[in-house]
């Protein structure tokens, strides 16, 4: 009799883990999307760097709740490095130009990307275009290849590559050492949702 009921209350506790399981897996989705959403429009604070050949690229670029914003970092013939800073007005300006261009063919961004950076309306737009002229126009932006392969060719930071979760860590393919110094293997368990 003993275990009838041991064995009862493990059926019950699993069947309230199956059923939260599900209920936080439906109550989940809604709030993913509205991530992705966010991440298309949030503010940026760039800085953009000028390489020798005139070109740009970002060297930082983290999410702001202010408004976007980017330090330019020029280099004059001189080798004089100048500093200066983009607003959100002369931001959105330079994108607006260059996803016209864009929309007429006539953009570094329709075709593939030649090296290392582009010009400094294309940097802005491919970086900040959903930020600075809205979802649809961001939207666009990231479903479109040549401005996703121009991104990664023209973006350093940090930001970007754990954004587009391109890890190049040694230790991610590499086996862990445990505590006690043997090596840890990967779990094989998997979660699943239930619903939803």
């Amino acid at each position: 009799m003993k275990h009838i009921t041991s064995a009862k209350h493990i059926m019950m506790g699993t069947m309230g883990i199956v059923v939260l399981s599900a209920l936080s897996g439906c109550q989940s989705a809604p709030d993913e999307q509205a991530g992705s959403e966010e991440s298309v429009t949030q503010n940026k604070f760039l800085v953009v760097e000028q390489q020798p050949n005139g070109k740009y690229v970002i060297v930082e670029e983290m999410p702001t709740t202010g408004p976007s914003r980017a330090i330019i970092k020029e280099t004059d013939e001189n080798g004089t490095v100048s500093e200066r800073v983009m607003s959100e007005t002369e931001m959105k300006e330079l994108a607006d130009q260059e996803y016209k261009k864009m929309e007429a063919g006539k953009s570094e961004l329709n075709a593939e990307p030649q090296g290392e950076g582009m010009g400094l309306a294309g940097t802005i737009l491919a970086a900040a275009g959903g930020a600075l002229l809205g979802n649809m126009i961001g939207n666009a932006l990231m479903n479109n290849k040549n401005v996703q392969k121009h991104q990664n060719a023209s973006n350093r930071s940090a930001y970007h590559r754990s954004s587009a979760g391109g890890s190049n860590s040694a230790t991610s393919n590499s086996q862990k050492k445990s505590f006690f110094g043997n090596s840890a293997s990967r779990s094989t368990s998997s979660s699943s949702s239930f619903g939803g």
